[in-house]
């Protein structure tokens, strides 16, 4: 307390007791997946698409990791975090016996079969040698001063010029010089990780390179897979105490949404089989039973049709949670990398629409009814008679409507607890628990008597009265809509000596419309139920 020894006025701060809560974000996604190149096993936050591409490099063919995060930002996401699986850190080939090697793609990494011929950077190219020879490579404007767009690649084997590809970037587009090579030359090869104009000046360049040994035999995978470009079970579910895999996001707690398109990789190219598939994905759904404030987004095997996804999903895979949620078919996107579309896991797609219905309607509103962007097809288009027999169990579809677009059509988890079947239900549950965890924790080692306790009705009523009137909470009042108890009943005295404050909390959740009915009758008019 503070003295008052003479006479005068005193202006004191006194603290009112009020301590608002704030409501959580809900819209931080998590990828983990295979990438050229980036940190490797260390969750990365990422909020654009340029920031990814800096950390993690660009379209890789054959994998999903980037399609997803594009995908994410272009619905509406703002935020994720990235974890790298597979391969070395910094995108370095992995040594012999370490692991999988690093994915070879768009940044300019030595191709897996020639570890020993190490590429070197010509501009924006990685160049390598293919075969013997004291082999060098030149870039060489053939008209001295001509626009930036023309240039010649040189091959030369000694000082005597073997091969030469005259190129104009204009005319080919951005794969030119690497499919020219490809096709033609028996002496190198080319990787672009950039646009070819970029590459091309007016000042030559050379670069000498050193033939390559012949490659090592592959050493024996530890994993089990066919293919060691790609990590098994275990480098996905990784370990909490070394931060590894889906451990590595456990020390993450703003993620609210959890994705692994690359797993579908793994599995087309036979790396891995449907029962590494479902271990995987058990691994990601007790990962968010156990954070217990995230939600699992699962992609479905490719190339399967109504009633083979039916199968799969009630006896290949079975689950049971209502911490994930599942979504089909596979969509059909524009690739960047090749200029044409391909079929990728729905997966980042629907967890940007999560992110964007959250900053457009509330987590309380079920992301469903909403236009998937970016979407150009599906790999199946789903009939409603279709849509009959997998809404019940928790499949939740995405079609196709004349005039309206491809659009997310529901909005399920996979969960057999009726309490728990709608998507918004469970994440509203996750923002309000962690909304109150983080907006209480002032409560902790206060004096444990009645004004504490009318000190906590009055925070948490202040929050959901703001929830109620916001429209996330049910009822025509705010007594019909919530309550919150902590009084003596619910605080014994046995339960104060132990240092304990108990506080009840009930809410009545808005559902989804799922089933919009309209009944129609004919009547004749001025009779029938018109009459008094």
């Amino acid at each position: 307390m503070p003295s008052y020894l003479s006479p005068g006025v005193y202006v004191e701060e006194v603290a009112s007791g009020s301590r608002p809560i704030e409501g959580v974000g809900t819209s931080v996604a998590a990828f983990v997946g295979l990438a050229p190149t980036g940190p490797l096993n260390e969750p990365t936050l990422v909020t654009n698409w340029t920031q990814y591409v800096a950390a993690f490099g660009e379209f890789t063919d054959g994998y999903y990791l980037a399609h997803s995060v594009y995908g994410f930002f272009n619905n509406g996401g703002s935020a994720a975090y990235v974890v790298r699986v597979g391969g070395s850190s910094e995108g370095a080939p992995a040594e012999a016996g370490q692991g999988p090697a690093a994915v070879t793609g768009r940044s300019g990494n030595a191709p897996a079969a020639l570890p020993a011929g190490e590429p070197k950077q010509l501009g924006t190219f990685a160049v390598t040698a293919v075969a013997q020879g004291d082999l060098s490579v030149e870039v060489a404007d053939p008209e001295g001063e001509g626009p930036a767009e023309r240039f010649k690649l040189i091959v030369k084997d000694g000082d005597k010029p073997v091969e030469t590809f005259d190129v104009t970037a204009k005319k080919g587009g951005r794969n030119y010089v690497v499919t020219q090579v490809k096709e033609r030359s028996k002496l190198i090869t080319v990787t672009e990780a950039a646009p070819a104009a970029q590459l091309a000046r007016p000042d030559n360049q050379t670069v000498a390179l050193a033939a390559p040994a012949p490659a090592p035999a592959a050493p024996a995978a530890t994993t089990g897979n066919a293919d060691t470009s790609h990590p098994g079970p275990a480098q996905y579910l990784g370990d909490s105490a070394d931060r590894t895999g889906f451990g590595g996001l456990e020390a993450v707690d703003e993620v609210s949404m959890v994705a692994v398109p690359d797993l579908m990789a793994a599995y087309q190219r036979g790396a891995i089989d449907l029962e590494a598939v479902k271990a995987v994905q058990l691994g990601l759904i007790a990962h968010c039973e156990l954070m217990g404030d995230r939600v699992a987004v699962i992609d479905p095997p490719p190339g399967m049709n109504a009633r083979q996804i039916r199968v799969w999903r009630q006896e290949t895979a079975g689950y049971d949670s209502k911490y994930a949620a599942l979504y089909y078919p596979w969509i059909k996107t524009f690739d960047p990398a090749t200029g044409h579309a391909r079929l990728v896991p729905p997966s980042g797609h629907v967890a940007g629409i999560w992110a964007r219905n959250d900053a457009e309607r509330g987590v309380h509103k079920a992301p469903a009814n909403e236009v998937v962007r970016g979407a150009v097809d599906l790999e199946l288009q789903i009939t409603r008679g279709e849509q009959d027999l997998l809404n019940p169990i928790g499949v939740n579809c995405i079609r196709a409507f004349p005039g309206r677009g491809i659009r997310v059509w529901g909005a399920r988890t996979l969960s057999s607890d009726p309490a728990w079947r709608y998507l918004n239900i469970r994440r509203y549950f996750n923002y309000l628990e962690e909304s109150i965890l983080i907006g209480t924790q002032w409560v902790v080692f206060e004096p444990n008597d009645h004004n504490l306790w009318a000190r906590i009705r009055r925070n948490i009523s202040a929050f959901l009265v703001n929830e109620w009137r916001d429209g996330a909470l049910f009822g025509q009042r705010p007594e019909e809509a919530y309550y919150v108890k902590c009084d003596d009943e619910t605080n014994p005295p046995e339960s104060v000596d132990v240092g304990r404050v108990v506080c009840e909390i009930g809410i009545a959740p808005v559902k989804p419309a799922e089933f919009v009915i309209f009944r129609l009758a004919q009547f004749s008019s001025g009779g029938g139920e018109l009459e008094e």
